[in-house]
């Protein structure tokens, strides 16, 4: 069994599908898709696994930037990408969840 396992500052998301459907609920023709920015933390480089300057962990839910990012033809679907740290923008939370620092 072949994994993927980022290097220097990166981490593996696998990108959340695009939407058919408006938050209205309005069905898209299937050439229109609203493209999605979103994923899960799929694998985190050794680099950043523990790096406090970067609150992310295995399977959390991200918002992050693809510009830079390189798709890896890994799947069919061809949904996971390697994304350098600095193009991760912002970690979903839920408002219930302690903070462990506190």
């Amino acid at each position: 069994m072949e994994t993927v396992e980022p290097v220097g500052e990166r981490v593996l998301i696998r990108k959340d599908e695009d939407r058919k459907q408006t938050k209205a609920g309005l069905h898209l023709p299937d050439k229109i898709e609203i493209p999605t920015l979103t994923g899960r933390i799929v694998s985190i480089s050794v680099l950043i696994e523990g790096n406090k300057d970067y609150p992310i962990k295995k399977y959390d839910r991200v918002l992050f930037n693809p510009k830079r990012g390189i798709p890896v033809d890994f799947e069919g679907d061809n949904r996971l990408f390697v994304i350098p740290i600095e193009d991760v923008v912002a970690v979903f939370r839920s408002a219930d969840s302690d903070d462990e620092d506190a």
